[in-house]
């Protein structure tokens, strides 16, 4: 089978495996029966590749074999099921058969659609693996969310994305940007989301994660990824789960005096509100796709200065194909049932009152902003300076007559929060200009920016700085 036939069937990839001889090891799979060891076994040939498979289905069980986990549908029981049982193979197989296989392990463990229909169809799904034999050991995990209403359908999709990954990880490992896109093949994005993707090991050592996040949302597979300050690529759900959210949606690009003042000043007013969340305030900083392909196509390297620049501020990183505000809140709300914050400045909130904004929506401007204004969500408006040296704020800002009174019931009901204490000087910052200025070599970008941005665009020589 040609090396480079990367859109093969799953059940091609399967048989591919399955008569290579090399490729060897064990399936631990919980949640949704055995759907992807039983690919390999309805192909034929499984004999070469499978050692073992088995599913600890049972709490009791699972826990007595992998450990005690507060949830069973995590990271942390997939990573003690890859961690125990690639032990195992290497303590039974290693004398026997190491110097002739690639051993890996798969497990998953999934959540598909109840009967009662009331918990989120997800799952998590990894492999360990050598690429050659005795060779240093790989993983890649992956988090998905299955979105068909049947159970069988589920079950296939889980099938046919696990077979992906295992094919991807022994044909693609080198190739990590197709690897991710290859896990969608006989598949489509209405079936099964990725919205989170981890790579590890020494044959992984140049892949940096949050490029890999990026590639998700890129090519198709999820709507969103997040990665913290450190860069540790996170799952979306179980940062936002009971935590108040409040984002900042900008080009970060870089980071000034402005779009870091407009994050600060929400947050003194959002977070006093909601100091009876469960789990605390998380704040985002938001970059859309559309922003990140401002210039016609994906910048890499422009990409991690941005990325770096908020990971000296602290900040997690939430990249998202959402156009429209509303669709943010919509994604948000899936995840966490506590309030929302939209830090912005009078220009976005200019924008969400124009009607065009909702020409797709069947409902208009209506729809769409009771489709933002849901669930104890709140915009915190950062004000800007008009040509005339005028200040625009929440309270002085006009909408078209028509719209006044709807604009006037959101401001005076507390959805609508102008922000206060701001600093006057800082508002004709503009990003870029900011960017021309550091490209340029003018010392006075410096001055537009925090400390501890200029610090590290310095350092760094990030965004074209020439040191």
């Amino acid at each position: 089978m040609p090396a480079n036939d990367y859109n093969l069937s799953a059940n091609r990839k399967a048989l591919d495996l399955n008569l290579d001889g090399t490729v060897y090891g064990t399936f631990a799979e919980i949640g949704a029966g055995q759907e992807v060891a039983r690919r390999f076994f309805h192909v034929g040939a499984a004999a070469g590749t499978v050692a073992k498979t088995m599913s600890a289905y049972d709490m009791t069980f699972s826990d007595a074999i992998y450990g005690p986990v507060q949830r069973y549908v995590s990271r942390e029981r997939l990573s003690g099921m890859l961690r125990h049982e690639y032990s195992l193979l290497g303590e039974r197989l290693e004398t026997k058969m190491g110097a002739e296989k690639t051993f890996f392990v798969f497990a998953d463990t999934v959540a598909t659609r109840s009967f009662r229909g009331d918990h989120e169809s997800h799952g998590w799904m990894g492999i360990r693996f050598q690429t050659v034999p005795r060779g240093g050991v790989n993983e890649i995990i992956i988090h998905i969310r299955m979105l068909d209403a049947e159970i069988t359908a589920q079950q296939e999709a889980i099938g046919i994305i696990g077979v992906n990954l295992i094919y991807g990880a022994f044909r693609l490992h080198g190739e990590p940007e197709k690897l991710i896109g290859s896990l969608l093949d006989d598949l489509t994005a209405k079936r099964i989301e990725v919205d989170m993707i981890r790579f590890d090991g020494p044959d992984f050592s140049t892949v940096d994660n949050r490029l890999m996040s990026l590639q998700l949302v890129a090519q198709g597979l999820g709507r969103a990824a997040m990665f913290r300050a450190d860069g540790e690529v996170v799952q979306p759900s179980e940062e936002l789960y009971k935590r108040a959210v409040l984002v900042e949606r900008g080009s970060f690009r870089p980071v000034t005096h402005v779009t870091h003042e407009m994050l600060r000043c929400a947050y003194d007013a959002f977070a006093p509100r909601e100091k009876e969340a469960p789990r605390g305030v998380l704040t985002l900083a938001e970059i859309t796709m559309e922003n990140l392909l401002s210039t016609g196509q994906l910048d890499p390297q422009d990409f991690l200065d941005r990325t770096d620049i908020l990971g000296a501020l602290g900040q997690t990183v939430l990249v998202s194909s959402f156009g429209e505000y509303f669709r943010l809140v919509d994604y948000l709300a899936r995840y966490t049932d506590q309030a929302i914050g939209l830090a912005l400045g009078v220009p976005a909130l200019e924008e969400i009152f124009r009607e065009k904004y909702y020409n797709d929506l069947e409902g208009g401007i209506l729809e769409g902003l009771g489709r933002l204004f849901k669930k104890n969500v709140r915009l915190y408006a950062f004000p800007r300076r008009a040509s005339d040296g005028k200040i625009i704020t929440a309270d002085n800002f006009r909408v078209e007559p028509r719209l006044a009174h709807l604009y006037g019931y959101l401001r005076e009901n507390d959805f609508i929060v102008p922000v206060t204490d701001y600093r006057e000087e800082i508002l004709g910052i503009k990003s870029p200009q900011v960017l021309a200025m550091i490209r340029a070599g003018d010392p006075a970008w410096e001055q537009c920016v925090p400390p501890a941005v200029a610090k590290i665009i310095r350092e760094r020589k990030l965004l074209g700085c020439a040191g």
